[in-house]
């Protein structure tokens, strides 16, 4: 793993992290009583700069492609459903745009590559943002899933998201996914990086039955292994095993590093993007929430390789950055508490008896 000197991270202000850690040490609690609370205001008080941190301007960008892998008969859903559920998302009637809507968010969702080539129920959308690198990626168990020149166009998705983002003043950054099959992708990488298995990680995905998870483990291995020689580096991965919507996600969470936007991290597509990022520069995690833990297997394996811890545990395993919106209202309370509690001094309470 190498710090790419193309993908810079902005440094996070320890000294404001060790002040927060200090007032998180004078409130009125049993020091560690608030758990993931405190740890959260901590860090979010090294992104922002400031001891007591505020999060009051979300933004969730949800990138949707499809993906050749489909064709091998891994999902139980048509690739067809990519396009339908991002009409749904225009139309605001998915699980994430009635979150969005809860929490106040800015919301947009990106065509980075939905296959279009047999059926478009996309013309003349509005409200749809469209920077297309092709109609889905190849079938990565024949050949590689993309080449430079849509690796780019996708990387470019991710980037133009997070500038959108900031223009409109957002202080964090929710990135979500749509596209049939993409849990094969995610999981292909998360295998990669982790050396387990698929056998061990591939889950259920869209719902698929016992047997199409071990017909879908196999074709993960056949294909690992057809391009083993060509896994050298987090591009190289993206570009053989990984999804338009992936590159994006992976390209907005280096773009927020770098230009200091803290960031909540989905399930288990999202997360396969941010140990691509990890792996172009683990500085990264520093601006880094992991929203829940998906019940896809492979997740898990991911937190274990990166160490870090998500926020929630709901048995969830929708994608479209759901589980990460879920968990913005814990991360406000945790800065609400961090900011809003009194000292010992202050409300006049025996601290801890030296």
């Amino acid at each position: 793993m190498n710090t790419h000197s193309n993908y810079p991270v902005k440094a996070i202000c320890q000294r404001t992290k060790d002040e927060a850690f200090v007032r998180q040490s004078l409130l009125t609690k049993p020091a560690g009583s608030l758990g993931m609370l405190e740890t959260i205001a901590i860090q979010l008080a090294g992104c922002q700069g400031q001891i007591c941190p505020t999060i009051t301007h979300p933004w969730i960008s949800v990138f949707a492609a499809d993906h050749g892998i489909a064709k091998a008969g891994v999902s139980a859903f048509p690739s067809v459903v990519t396009q339908q559920m991002v009409l749904n998302f225009v139309g605001k009637g998915a699980a994430i745009t009635s979150m969005a809507s809860y929490l106040k968010a800015d919301f947009e969702v990106v065509d980075v590559g939905c296959d279009l080539s047999t059926t478009d129920l996309l013309s003349g959308t509005e409200g749809l943002i469209r920077c297309r690198a092709g109609n889905g990626t190849a079938n990565f168990i024949e050949q590689a899933a993309m080449n430079e020149a849509a690796y780019q166009i996708a990387f470019s998705a991710g980037e133009q998201a997070v500038y959108r983002a900031l223009e409109q003043g957002a202080d964090i950054f929710i990135g979500g996914d749509m596209g049939i099959s993409n849990t094969s992708s995610a999981t292909a990488i998360i295998c990669h990086y982790t050396r387990e298995t698929p056998q061990l990680l591939v889950g259920a995905g869209t719902g698929i039955t016992a047997d199409q998870k071990a017909y879908k483990a196999d074709v993960i291995s056949q294909a690992l292994r057809k391009h083993q020689s060509h896994l050298i580096d987090a591009k190289s991965v993206l570009m053989t095993v990984g999804g338009f919507e992936i590159v994006a996600l992976t390209a907005a969470y280096l773009t927020a590093a770098k230009e200091g936007l803290p960031m909540i991290v989905d399930g288990v597509i999202a997360s396969s993007a941010a140990l691509c990022a990890y792996a172009f520069n683990p500085a990264v995690k520093d601006w880094m929430l992991f929203g829940h833990k998906s019940v896809e297997p492979a997740q898990q394996a991911l937190f274990d390789y990166m160490d870090v811890m998500p926020i929630l545990d709901l048995r969830m395993r929708l994608g479209e950055g759901t589980g990460a919106a879920m968990a913005l209202p814990i991360i406000q309370m945790a800065c609400a508490t961090h900011a809003n509690m009194a000292t010992f001094e202050e409300a006049e309470v025996s601290g801890k008896e030296k």
